[in-house]
């Protein structure tokens, strides 16, 4: 009995050794069936794509596959659906310049469709152009889409285009690295958790970072150069926003509204119509953050309540705060406040804190705010007597912001240096 069942148990270790355990290098050439060669592959192979066209669509259906490109290798969806569709888990797409989706937004046609339960997907070193929308992460978790290029669908105009990255219910998820442009937006995610965009590069786009309805995520490291708006959080809770970037958006650089405990610290915001614009967004906290050269400053609004706001730089913005309200809001925190470029206050005992309160804003500007017409008045000898009694007396101002500890030099995040060094 003991040797019937060693001579079974060696029959059946030989039966696995000679089929699911081995793992292949496979070459494909470019004229051979791709769709074939993937769905003809085992767990764990490699298929090594030679330079030339690869004939799309493909559904990758195996777990534990890899499309490894070499240098030209290209998979061409021919205008119809996905590109490559990955409907298993720990597929590996590398080195392949991947082009040529449908154009159906409702049809979620992509480069490249991550479906849920293709967990653990990895996009990384790929080309992705002539895509409707780049790379879509429908529900897997754990994906990383790391190291690529993605250029939007330029012949549809801007709203007709779809994101480089979409975002579903994708917990885990990073996107990292990625060189992003001429889409509608680059990063779009909407009802997800847990995810990390970091590093990546945004140019020519609506929102380079837009969350809808994501929770607990990192936006980190990232440059947004000449897009409409930056980086937009809306409806989204415990974020972590640092040491990004916003060059030259035209809108905002930085959007929240209705996002709320979160916390936004070392990023650099200049040359936008709002440095940063709040809607309805609580308890917040903004430290240390760089906001330069932009028509406005910070436009704070609609009852946003309990925000931080403290050590940050506020440096030759036309208007460094619009606050249209009655309360009475101090921007300092146990001392410390934030630096303002045209604040000429004094520093007679060397603290490094100006001897007086900062007001950003006075009783003229809350009236030309709620009554633009009378921007006609501003040189007005009526205007200028209300100016100089308000500096007078500061018991007849109105309410909005005050900095009770402004700072006499500003902080330096580490993300200005970055940029500065930048050529």
């Amino acid at each position: 009995m003991v040797r019937a069942r060693a001579l079974m148990l060696t029959a059946a270790v030989a039966l696995l050794a000679g089929t699911g355990a081995r793992a292949d290098d496979i070459a494909v050439p470019a004229e051979a069936d791709l769709a074939q060669a993937v769905a003809h592959a085992a767990a764990g192979d490699v298929l090594r794509l030679a330079p030339g066209v690869h004939r799309g669509p493909v559904v990758v259906a195996t777990p534990h596959l890899t499309l490894q490109g070499a240098p030209g290798a290209i998979i061409d969806g021919g205008g119809a659906g996905n590109t490559i569709t990955v409907a298993a888990p720990d597929v590996v797409l590398r080195d392949l310049i991947i082009r040529g989706s449908g154009l159906s937004l409702p049809d979620k046609n992509s480069g490249v469709f991550i479906g849920r339960g293709a967990d653990r997907a990895v996009v990384a070193d790929n080309d992705l152009e002539g895509n409707l929308i780049g790379v879509y992460l429908d529900g897997p978790r754990d994906a990383l889409v790391q190291h690529n290029r993605i250029a939007g669908l330029q012949r549809l105009r801007r709203n007709e285009r779809g994101p480089a990255v979409e975002v579903f219910d994708t917990p885990g998820s990073r996107i990292i690295d990625n060189d992003i442009s001429d889409g509608r937006d680059g990063v779009f995610s909407v009802t997800s958790h847990d995810n990390v965009v970091q590093g990546n590069r945004f140019r020519r786009l609506r929102y380079s970072v837009h969350f809808m309805y994501t929770n607990k995520s990192v936006v980190a490291d990232n440059i947004s150069v000449g897009n409409d708006i930056g980086y937009a959080m809306m409806y989204s809770d415990h974020l972590r926003l640092d040491a990004n970037v916003s060059d030259g958006d035209r809108e905002y650089g930085l959007l929240f509204n209705y996002a709320n405990d979160s916390r936004i610290s070392g990023n650099i915001v200049r040359g936008s119509g709002k440095c940063v614009f709040i809607y309805n967004a609580n308890k917040n906290r903004f430290e240390e953050n760089w906001f330069e050269g932009c028509q406005i400053g910070i436009h704070f609004t609609a009852g946003s309540e309990r925000n931080t706001i403290t050590g940050n730089a506020f440096v030759a913005n036309r208007t460094q705060v619009m606050y249209v309200g009655t309360r009475f809001l101090d921007w300092a925190e146990r001392g410390r406040g934030n630096y303002w470029s045209d604040n000429p206050g004094f520093d007679l005992r060397g603290r490094g804190i100006a001897d007086a309160a900062y007001r950003p804003n006075n009783v003229v500007d809350q009236v030309v705010w709620r009554a633009p017409a009378a921007k006609l008045l501003l040189n007005s000898p009526a205007v200028q007597i209300l100016r100089w009694a308000q500096a007078a007396f500061p018991a007849i101002h109105p309410g909005g912001v005050i900095d009770s500890a402004p700072l006499m030099r500003p902080p330096m995040p580490p993300a200005l240096a970055r940029l500065q060094a930048t050529p």
